[in-house]
């Protein structure tokens, strides 16, 4: 049995209590920033792609860590939905997620998150089943 470099996993077992997008910010490349290189973005070691960090907070209230970041690939930032009328909050769902573990610096397993992309909270129309044809 091969353990796959990604697990993918629902959005409902990640977030039962849904997410909101704080922001998105380029993420960063450690070894690039330790060479002081002048692009310090991390690319994607398969695609090449540039990845960005998207800053969540987790609605759970008994989360262990109510921020997160969740790593979405994409030559251009990924656009965070509009905030709910009134708020500032802006509920989010993320497409493709799956947990990506690796071995920390402590030698410890620790996890990302990655999505393939980020939609707003909402009903999408081909989710949408029509209802019955009535006939007058």
């Amino acid at each position: 049995m091969a353990v796959p470099g990604r697990i993918p996993v629902r959005f409902e077992d990640v977030f039962p209590h849904g997410a909101f997008v704080l922001g998105v910010e380029p993420a960063n490349d450690y070894d690039k920033v330790k060479a002081n290189a002048p692009d310090v973005q991390a690319r994607d070691k398969d695609t090449g792609e540039r990845v960005w960090s998207v800053r969540v907070l987790d609605a759970d209230p008994a989360a262990r860590k109510s921020e997160l970041k969740v790593k979405i690939l994409g030559e251009v930032a990924p656009v965070p939905p509009d905030p709910m009328p009134g708020t500032p909050f802006r509920p989010v769902l993320f497409e493709g997620l799956a947990v990506v573990p690796y071995v920390d610096t402590n030698g410890r397993v620790a996890f990302f998150l990655r999505a393939a992309a980020m939609r707003p909270v909402g009903p999408v129309a081909s989710a949408r089943r029509p209802g019955p044809v009535v006939a007058a």
